[in-house]
């Protein structure tokens, strides 16, 4: 279980298993195609926002458990 850093997949958007390879701290995890978060490395995420460049808007959420905030990349507005 994380303490300080938990990261949600939206489902509806996966998948994403290009973005495993863009993570420095193997947080993430392709399985059959499919982008996982590898639970007992969450806390190890450096918040280098590689993956959210990497990802469509809206697939990817670092909450900081810490300081109650989350990083996340929103769709433009049109």
């Amino acid at each position: 279980m994380s303490l300080f850093i938990r990261i949600e997949l939206s489902p509806d958007v996966l998948p994403l298993a290009h973005v495993a390879a863009v993570c420095p701290v193997n947080i993430f995890a392709d399985r059959d195609g499919v982008l996982a978060v590898v639970p007992e490395r969450e806390d190890e995420c450096t918040l280098c926002e590689l993956c959210l460049d990497a990802a469509p808007p809206g697939a990817i959420h670092i909450h900081k458990l810490y300081a109650g905030a989350t990083l996340e990349r929103s769709a433009p507005a049109v």
